[in-house]
């Protein structure tokens, strides 16, 4: 089976190992924030990711623990703008680079910032 994993860049930088298409990893996943990647990559793309790659919370009852194959990798670039009532920017209007290795430095694209990668894991039943 296939799966769609959101990786954030920030959780690559601090904690992520380097893949590439091909690798296998070993991934703590969390239930995807299907809110917050529908501003990002809209609801069409948001809508096919159920997990994301997790290193900081404490372990609970809604993760997974998976082992996998890397067979897709894009990096995802986005507007950042202030959504209103808020001080921060966010991450919106999304554009996906499909890539053959993640590290979590992809530059920035123009005035597209980096915000993740949206991986594609081969997933044994």
């Amino acid at each position: 089976m296939r799966w769609n994993i959101w990786v954030d860049d920030w959780q690559m930088q601090c904690c992520g190992d380097p893949f590439s298409v091909g690798s296998t990893v070993s991934w703590t996943l969390c239930p995807a924030d299907r809110g917050w990647l529908t501003r990002v990559l809209g609801e069409r793309t948001a809508a096919t990711i159920d997990w994301s790659e997790e290193h900081h919370s404490d372990p609970s009852d809604d993760q997974l623990r998976v082992e996998g194959r890397v067979t897709h990798i894009s990096a995802v670039h986005a507007h950042l703008e202030r959504l209103p009532g808020e001080d921060a920017c966010h991450p919106v209007r999304g554009v996906l680079s499909p890539q053959t290795d993640a590290d979590g430095w992809t530059p920035d694209q123009n005035d597209l910032s980096f915000v993740g990668y949206l991986v594609t894991l081969a997933v044994d039943p």
